[in-house]
């Protein structure tokens, strides 16, 4: 350690671009570039079970090998995409979903509520897969004090 100062002293004593040189290369050997950890795309999906309940899952959407900085999933068939706006004024009652659909929150919040209590917060960038087109269904209400803007994407029947 005691010669590695010495010639850091004297590197530094032949002007500030050895110096610089110097420090860059200790710089670079400390601190090793680490990949950085990708953000999964979550979906939560809301089903009716055997028990007739609507029930809540979450999974990760499957994305295909990167090429170059885009990663893609398997495409999903639609058949339209709707916006919709909701007021804080917004609340429905026990309802199923209409169809199929996909719900992406872009701004705003909501909660969606299941017959054992659970409440599911959708807030921007939140994907809801509603799939509980039978059964008891589930409440929906605005939560905070502005409008909620979100996409609703309809899947085909099966």
């Amino acid at each position: 350690m005691r010669s590695r100062r010495r010639i850091v002293s004297g590197i530094a004593r032949l002007g500030w671009v050895p110096t610089l040189f110097l420090v860059g290369l200790l710089w670079a050997r400390e601190s090793r570039a680490t990949p950085q950890e990708r953000t999964a795309i979550k979906v939560t999906r809301i089903y009716t079970g055997s028990d007739n309940q609507t029930h809540a899952e979450e999974y990760e959407v499957e994305l295909g090998t990167a090429r170059g900085a885009t990663e893609l999933a398997e495409p999903i068939e639609v058949t339209s995409l709707q916006f919709r706006r909701t007021s804080p004024e917004y609340f429905i009652d026990w309802h199923n979903a209409p169809r199929r659909q996909y719900v992406v929150t872009l701004s705003g919040e909501s909660e969606v509520e299941l017959g054992d209590g659970t409440k599911i917060r959708l807030y921007p960038g939140h994907i809801l897969l509603a799939e509980d087109i039978t059964g008891q269904g589930h409440i929906s209400r605005a939560v905070g004090s502005e409008d909620r803007i979100s996409l609703f994407i309809p899947l085909p029947e099966r």
